[in-house]
């Protein structure tokens, strides 16, 4: 640190110079636990913000907005050119988000997920606004919260859950809150993040994507604006949804609270959540009802439940938890067990299925290196060394993409491939 505080500014990269901004201004946070900070937005319209804030936009790619523009329709126009308008309008105040794009993606049940995607200038600047206040927000996070947060990760509330259930926390209450993200008040919202910064132009532009209307794909229409919940697919709604929640995180972990009297934890993945004890008396959970109503939120009372988990599985973020017999047959022993769910690795055999069934005309290489790519960002997923056990997974997942793979050269024309004829899964793992 004291190294990259010694470089000149003219020096540094766009990301070093934001970094540096956003070491100051955790530290300032963490000090002063009240302080309310109010000259943000002239960093949120730097040059050299918004030229990262693109940059990180961009890696994360995504479709284009309702306006059809593309990151590629971007480069050819000329980058710089885009942000120096980008610049000028919030400059002088005549920035507007436009409508946010609803699509649907399809859930492994049948069902779909809404996502909402903002058009790439309000990405741009939502990134900016979000590199510029999210570690006034992170100086006040519990440790208890892993989801979209620097550092923090799916696996480390994993191995946090492990960690609670060999401390004896066996009895989980597995909370599911109904549609969540869109049922966020705004009001409310807004008034928590005052708490922090009373910068009225960074909190009209946060207000003004809350309140952005949603146009359906494919619909005719304006669409109508939004009056409650932040949309999925948003690059800010993590951040917002992380500080609403943290009103719960703060009670669970209050000391002298009614939590705390039963030692409850929480660990929480931005809307997942399960809370851990030795026993949760029904007091703690009229309490935690009280609690999310205050908050305008609900359970979703179908799938929240008590698990007494030494006697049944169940799942958090894809993996199944369960307390399973000694893998080497050993007798009165058993180990906590952290898998892949079956609806995870329906998921992955979907998409590699789908995959196929729309590249038939890709060479071997290609069809290889892509499908290293998901099977290899899955398995990646699912393997937390020293926490989880996704061998069998991972056979099952071999046979099948041997399975797939033989049918797969098999159909490719009316004669047999030379690939299907040498084996083509075992000639793609040789080759690639």
């Amino acid at each position: 640190m004291g190294d990259l505080q010694a470089i000149p500014k003219s020096q540094m990269s766009d990301d070093e110079r934001v970094r540096d901004f956003q070491r100051k201004l955790y530290r300032k946070a963490k000090q002063e636990e009240g302080f309310r900070f109010y000259v943000l937005y002239d960093k949120v319209r730097m040059l050299h913000f918004l030229r990262e804030a693109y940059k990180r936009c961009k890696s994360n790619g995504g479709s284009a907005g309702a306006d059809g523009i593309t990151f590629e329709d971007v480069e050819s126009y000329g980058v710089e050119k885009f942000l120096g308008e980008i610049i000028e309008e919030l400059e002088n105040k005549t920035y507007e988000p436009q409508p946010v794009l609803r699509v649907y993606i399809p859930k492994t049940n049948g069902k779909t997920r809404p996502l909402g995607i903002p058009v790439i200038k309000d990405r741009v600047v939502q990134m900016s606004v979000k590199l510029v206040i999210e570690p006034i927000f992170e100086a006040d996070f519990e440790d208890s919260s892993y989801g979209f947060r620097p550092g923090r990760s799916a696996g480390d509330a994993v191995r946090k859950i492990k960690e609670k259930l060999r401390e004896g926390k066996t009895e989980v209450f597995d909370a599911d809150l109904s549609s969540y993200f869109d049922t966020i008040p705004h009001k409310e919202l807004l008034l928590l993040i005052g708490m922090r910064i009373s910068d009225k132009n960074v909190l009209h532009l946060i207000k003004m994507w809350l309140k952005a209307p949603v146009i359906e794909e494919g619909k005719p229409g304006g669409g109508r604006k939004n009056k409650i919940g932040t949309p999925q697919g948003s690059v800010i709604s993590p951040l917002l949804a992380n500080i609403y929640l943290h009103m719960l995180d703060k009670a669970v972990n209050r000391e002298n609270g009614v939590f705390y009297k039963y030692g409850i934890t929480i660990i929480r993945y931005a809307d997942d959540w399960v809370l851990m004890a030795k026993r949760i008396p029904r007091e703690a959970l009229d309490y935690l009802n009280r609690l999310l109503k205050k908050l305008k939120l609900s359970l979703n009372e179908d799938k929240s439940k008590i698990v007494k988990a030494e006697e049944e599985s169940f799942d958090f973020l894809g993996h199944t938890i369960s307390f399973s017999e000694d893998l080497f047959g050993r007798k009165h022993k058993k180990y906590w067990n952290i898998e892949p769910s079956r609806k995870s690795q329906k998921k992955v055999r979907e998409k590699i299925g789908n995959y196929l069934k729309s590249n038939g005309h890709k060479a071997a290489e290609k069809v290889a290196n892509e499908l290293n790519a998901i099977t290899r960002g899955w398995i990646n997923y699912f393997t937390i060394k020293g926490v989880t056990y996704p061998n069998k997974a991972k056979r099952d997942l071999r046979y099948y993409l041997f399975r797939r793979l033989t049918r797969y050269y098999k159909r490719k024309s009316q004669r047999r491939s030379k690939l299907y004829n040498r084996g083509a899964f075992k000639e793609l793992v040789n080759r690639y």
